[in-house]
């Protein structure tokens, strides 16, 4: 078993025992979704109680080391719990907000990362989603292997519903365009 694949068990079993709902995003999900890739952190979204973040948090830095000399003050300064599981694997854990964060969640499946060993990853199009409001070029080529793996089993209607949201929210007319480009691409080419 890969670290990474330990670091995403270990997250999910510390989570499930608290009874956190969560779900990986980024690389792993890259993985399960696209193209395999190496990744250097196991980046996920856990639904957080909105009325005490801070015992929430002060509840992971329990189970997990912080990754900064503050870490606490840093995660409820950037939603972003930043800690290393027990084999020194990064995890970045992002505190989910109401609305379509909930909903990633909700529709998160499950993903046999190693024999016998579950966690729960986002759907390809919320992975899409999350990489196109990034839009690096690392985003852009994992949005082009899931297209490709996936194809017409996406729900480009839903994909496009929420980048055109995150497009006003942002102020940042382009952010669709990370899907459209390699849509075009790949799936009209090969219809």
């Amino acid at each position: 078993m890969t670290p990474h694949q330990q670091a995403a068990i270990e997250i999910h079993q510390v989570l499930t025992s608290l009874d956190v709902e969560y779900v990986i995003i980024g690389g792993t999900a890259v993985q399960y979704w696209g193209e395999m890739r190496s990744t250097q952190d196991v980046d996920l979204t856990v639904a957080t109680p909105l009325d005490d973040p801070e015992a929430f948090v002060a509840l992971i830095l329990k189970h997990f080391v912080g990754r900064s000399e503050n870490a606490l003050a840093f995660a409820l300064k950037h939603r972003v719990i930043l800690v290393r599981a027990s084999n020194g694997y990064s995890l970045d854990i992002s505190m989910g907000l109401p609305g379509y964060e909930e909903q990633i969640i909700a529709r998160g499946v499950d993903y046999e990362i190693a024999p016998g060993n579950w966690v729960r990853v986002c759907s390809a199009e919320d992975l899409i989603i999350h990489k196109a409001v990034a839009s690096r070029p690392q985003d852009i080529r994992d949005i082009e292997g899931v297209i490709y793996r996936q194809k017409n089993h996406l729900d480009a209607t839903y994909i496009r519903q929420w980048l055109t949201i995150f497009a006003e929210l942002l102020e940042n007319p382009e952010i669709p365009q990370a899907f459209e480009r390699p849509w075009k691409q790949i799936v009209n080419r090969q219809s």
